[in-house]
């Protein structure tokens, strides 16, 4: 529980309560079933390409719906807008503020420069594909409703990498709920060589969707009034 600690000390939600209030504080946000066979993340061109091995893939799928009355008017009129903001809202918001320190510090330098990096960067751009964060993550696909990001590794290895995955936020407009529907899903594979058991399992997988959780409560703050 150590990392999510130090995840939570860095976030509002666990700034003052730790990890009780975290808890109670995404009691909203929920995790949905996926199907590989219908959902398109699965037979993205990322996903079919850099698993030549067809290894087994760790994935989930973050949920968390909010009332139209919560959303910013002005981000309703426009679907596109309404997910950039979303995803400015993952990067630049205080959860991942842990992650981008890190990578920055390992990371930042002449080579990656022109990538994101500071906390302005990341909540001003437009994310259009090609689009670095921190030297970890790479927009590879947008559509009205949803950005696609490569990630595993440096974007630098353009190859197959050790580990792979895609990384989707969605902001899925649902008129007869009255509700958007925010979505954070995740796949993730082992890129290289034959393997015979999934990425992630046990503890590693819940430490993961609590990650996923504070992303999620922290990437709503930029869209919400």
């Amino acid at each position: 529980m150590g990392l999510l600690r130090n995840i939570l000390r860095t976030t509002a939600i666990g700034a003052s309560a730790g990890i009780g209030t975290f808890f109670i504080a995404t009691r909203k946000t929920t995790f949905v079933p996926m199907d590989p066979a219908t959902l398109p993340l699965f037979s993205s061109r990322q996903a079919r390409l850099f698993n030549p091995n067809k290894n087994p893939q760790t994935y989930d799928d973050c949920m968390r719906a909010v009332p139209f009355s919560k959303i910013k008017p002005e981000l309703l009129e426009d679907k596109k807008a309404l997910v950039t903001a979303f995803c400015a809202g993952v990067w630049s918001g205080p959860g991942y503020e842990i992650q981008r320190r890190y990578l920055e510090r390992k990371y930042y330098g002449p080579e990656t420069k022109e990538q994101l990096w500071t906390r302005e960067q990341l909540k001003s751009s437009s994310y259009p594909v090609g689009t670095v964060v921190t030297d970890h993550f790479e927009v590879v696909q947008r559509t009205r409703d949803s950005v696609v990001v490569r990630c595993g590794d440096t974007p630098r290895i353009r190859d197959v990498r050790p580990s792979e995955g895609v990384f989707e936020m969605a902001a899925e407009v649902k008129p007869e709920k009255g509700v958007v529907e925010f979505h954070l899903r995740s796949v993730f594979w082992q890129g290289e060589g034959k393997a015979d058991k999934a990425p992630m399992d046990g503890a590693i997988l819940f430490l993961h969707q609590q990650y996923d959780k504070v992303l999620m409560e922290s990437a709503l703050r930029n869209v919400t009034k």
